[in-house]
């Protein structure tokens, strides 16, 4: 397989993920929005949103991290696709440890449900909550400029009821 070749593939999985989680996240928003109209008398919540969002990462994530794993153990793989293959699992495994305790470190300051999504060099928070008020808010951004270097026009915080 030519360089080119392995990059665009590497690059599609990303962007599949990338996809995945974008689309995840308008569906469950247009369905809670159903559901807060009186639409549907099927009843989503939010912690099935957050058990979804996690899941579909989960599975996006470990596919995309069996296809590292195949480049770089194939015998045809050049080096360079190899190299590439292990800095992006490199990336994907720092993203996950980084988002973990970020969850974490924001469910410690007293929010029930929370999901990180670090993409794009933007960091965007998912909380369970119905609103934020302004020091809900503070304390999400504390956390997160405390522990990453975002600013604060890269990191995008929306409530989840």
């Amino acid at each position: 397989m030519s360089k080119k070749k392995r990059f665009f593939i590497i690059s599609a999985f990303c962007l599949l993920l990338l996809a995945t989680g974008t689309i995840n996240v308008l569906v469950n928003n247009s369905i809670i929005e159903t559901q807060q109209t009186g639409q549907t008398n099927n009843t989503v919540t939010a912690g099935n949103f957050f058990t979804n969002y996690r899941a579909n990462r989960t599975d996006t994530r470990n596919e995309e991290l069996m296809y590292l794993e195949a480049i770089i153990a194939s015998t045809t793989s050049s080096q360079e696709a190899i190299a590439s293959a292990e800095a992006e699992k490199i990336r994907i495994v720092s993203a996950m440890e980084s988002e973990m305790a970020l969850e974490g470190l924001i469910k410690a300051k007293g929010f029930e449900d929370v999901i990180i999504s670090d993409l794009n060099n933007s960091l965007t928070v998912i909380v369970k909550s119905a609103e934020l008020d302004k020091a809900e808010v503070a304390k999400i951004v504390e956390v997160v400029q405390g522990q990453t270097s975002y600013d604060i026009e890269n990191i995008k915080i929306i409530p989840v009821e």
